[in-house]
């Protein structure tokens, strides 16, 4: 495994990180399998969040006894100060440690930033944690371009969390100035939330990025765990083949995947186009059924509000059916 300067944090990664999302599928045995799996293949950075249900404890309990083999980053949604401290003790409590080395804001909107950086918010309590050493280092994760630009400029943020991957490069034109200010680019989603079948040729593709610093790609199995782990760190380019396959992947997603640009927006009837589409991909792609509904029930006006206005479809840049896949959404999530 090749080991990368995270930012300026000092922390020495591995280039292959190891994403908690699916973790929720499996039981504690399964879990600690999957962290002999990391140990053997050389995965030292393990991410999670408060809202992966039993992800920080499943987590927790199977690096316990070996704690010392791994960096710990996780993150939370809560935007007050007191709502963040809530969220930190429990991190600690779940993952069964006194010190995370990275702690996150988790997806805030503009409007939401601006909560967290206000007197009383999130950020006040991050800052004590960090006093106190109960968490090493501060980033951000987000959706929004706008949200990324805005986070570039916060001179808080060690690292920022942003979906990469073959049908999602929107936001590649910033990555080069995440590397001028010394900030740490991980890279979510690289299979675009399992979209992507081929998972060497998705984490191929990132490898060949030299403005990543890491992929955090979501895993659940051993097996998951040795591609991945030999796929991101096989930094050579693209050979013919290889370069064919991206090029079939972009082709085959370019008309049916949301890459939550959010130029749809705003949506007549004020429906999150998006977030809807985000929560059906955990539902159809990685079989969090009863997650991805918690989720989708969390927004105020579902799938099933759209009048087919048509007027979202006018302004994607990718020229999706977004009415028809409303559709589709409102009638799996029944709402």
């Amino acid at each position: 495994m090749e080991y990368v300067e995270l930012g300026n944090t000092g922390l020495k990664v591995s280039r292959v990180g190891f994403g908690g999302i699916p973790i929720q599928r499996i039981g504690q045995q399964e879990a600690n399998e999957l962290i002999d799996a990391l140990i053997e293949y050389g995965v030292n950075y393990i991410d999670t969040a408060r809202g992966y249900t039993v992800s920080e404890e499943l987590i927790g309990n199977a690096i316990a006894g070996r704690r010392d083999r791994f960096y710990l980053a996780t993150k939370s949604m809560a935007r007050t100060r007191e709502a963040m401290q809530k969220d930190i003790e429990i991190s600690l409590r779940n993952l069964r440690t006194e010190h995370i080395e990275l702690y996150q804001v988790h997806n805030p909107s503009m409007e939401q930033l601006d909560t967290v950086l206000a007197p009383g918010g999130a950020l006040e309590a991050l800052m004590e944690a960090k006093a106190e050493g109960r968490i090493g280092h501060i980033g951000i994760t987000a959706h929004s371009l706008k949200v990324f630009e805005r986070a570039l400029e916060l001179d808080w943020v060690e690292t920022i969390m942003f979906p990469y991957n073959i049908v999602e490069s929107q936001c590649e034109y910033l990555l080069p100035k995440c590397r001028e200010k010394g900030i740490a680019f991980i890279a979510m989603k690289p299979m675009a939330g399992g979209a992507i079948e081929d998972g060497r040729a998705a984490m191929r593709y990132i490898a060949n990025n030299p403005y990543v610093t890491i992929a955090i790609p979501g895993m659940y199995s051993p097996e998951e765990v040795r591609q991945n782990s030999e796929a991101g760190q096989d930094r050579s380019p693209l050979n013919a083949e290889e370069q064919a396959k991206v090029d079939e992947i972009k082709r085959t997603l370019t008309g049916n995947f949301c890459r939550r640009c959010n130029y749809c927006a705003p949506c007549t009837v004020g429906i999150s186009i998006p977030n809807v589409f985000l929560f059906a991909g955990y539902l159809e792609r990685y079989g969090l059924e009863e997650w991805a509904k918690s989720r989708y029930a969390t927004l105020p006006i579902k799938a099933s509000a759209c009048i087919e206005c048509g007027e979202c479809e006018k302004r994607c840049p990718y020229g999706l059916p977004i009415r028809s896949m409303l559709k589709k959404c409102a009638k799996e999530f029944g709402e």
